[in-house]
C-alpha cells in the first residue's frame, strides 16, 4: 500500500504537480464563510513558535475551523505537540516574501526568463493574489516539538527553499534521513486525518478551507477568501464559548476575534 508520504512525493514531483499559483486552484470558486480568526496562543493544546513572529502577532491567527481541526490532531500525537510557526499572512507581508523569493532567484539564475523565474517562484512561495492561502486565514506553517519543546528532527528548516534544503522541503523527498521521514510521516497521517491538505513542496505547509484545499478534496468550493488587514480596533470578544465539551482548552485571557463579513 502506498504511504501518504508517497503520494505527496508524487503530487510534488509527478504529473500530479499543481502549483498554488495555477490556473486550476484559481479556477476553483470561493464562498466566504464568515469564519472569524482567533489567536492560537489561548489554546493549551498547541504551541507557538517565535522565529517569524511578528509585533502585531498576525502569525498566530488561524481560522477557527483551521484551529479545530489543529486540536484534533493534537490529541493523537502523545506526548508531541504541533508548534504554529506562522498562520495568517496580511497581504503586505506576502507581497514581500515574494517579493524576495523573486530577487533571489533572479540573481541564482540570471539566464532564466521572466516568465520562468515567476513560475519557479510561485513553486514555494504563493503570488500575492486575492485568494493566497496564508491571506485567507486559511493556511498554517508548522512542525513538531518534544516534550522538552525541542523540535524534531524534520529533515530541514521549516521554510528552507527547495536549492538550500537540496530538494529535501518536499514533505516525501524518498532521501530523507529515516528519523525524519519517520516524523514527517507522523505529522502528515495526523493532520490528513483531520482534514488538512499538505502543499506537497513544504512539508510544513498544510490548510483548510482554502483554494488548493477545495481541489484537493473536491470540494465544491473554498470557504475562505482573503481577509481585510486586521484593524487595531477589531473586537475583543470570545469566539469559541465553552459549550461543555472541552474541545478546545483556552487560556483566560481576552480573546482576540477579527470579524469578517458574511458573503
Amino acid at each position: 500500500m502506498t504511504s501518504l508520504l508517497d503520494r505527496l512525493w508524487a503530487q510534488a514531483d509527478g504529473a500530479d504537480r499543481v502549483l498554488l499559483a495555477d490556473p486550476v486552484v484559481r479556477a476553483v470558486p470561493v464562498q466566504e464563510c464568515g469564519e472569524e480568526l482567533i489567536d492560537i496562543a489561548e489554546v493549551d493544546q498547541l504551541r507557538v513558535d517565535t522565529r517569524l513572529a511578528d509585533p502585531a502577532g498576525h502569525h498566530r491567527l488561524l481560522r477557527v475551523g483551521v484551529v479545530e481541526r489543529l486540536v484534533d490532531a493534537a490529541k493523537g500525537l502523545g506526548d508531541v505537540r504541533i508548534a504554529v510557526v506562522e498562520g495568517f499572512r496580511p497581504t503586505v507581508l506576502q507581497q514581500r516574501y515574494f517579493d524576495d523569493h523573486v530577487a533571489s532567484l533572479t540573481a541564482r539564475h540570471p539566464e532564466w526568463p521572466p516568465d520562468r523565474v515567476h513560475r519557479e517562484a510561485t513553486a514555494y512561495v504563493a503570488e500575492p493574489t486575492e485568494f493566497a492561502p496564508h491571506v485567507s486565514g486559511g493556511a498554517v506553517d508548522l512542525t513538531l516539538v518534544g516534550p522538552d519543546d525541542e523540535e524534531l528532527d524534520m529533515g530541514c528548516a521549516v521554510n528552507a527553499t527547495p536549492a538550500q534544503s537540496a530538494g529535501g522541503c518536499a514533505t516525501g523527498f524518498p532521501e530523507l534521513p529515516a528519523p525524519a521521514r519517520a516524523a514527517r510521516a507522523r505529522l502528515a497521517d495526523a493532520l490528513h486525518a483531520v482534514g488538512l491538505v499538505n502543499y506537497p513542496t513544504e512539508w510544513w505547509h498544510w490548510s483548510y478551507g482554502d483554494q488548493h484545499w477545495a481541489l484537493r478534496t473536491g470540494a465544491a468550493h473554498a470557504k475562505y477568501a482573503a481577509i481585510p488587514p486586521v484593524r487595531p480596533e477589531a473586537p475583543i470578544r470570545p469566539t469559541l464559548p465553552d459549550d461543555g465539551t472541552g474541545a478546545l482548552i483556552r487560556r483566560q485571557r481576552g480573546s482576540t476575534a477579527v470579524d469578517l463579513p458574511h458573503g
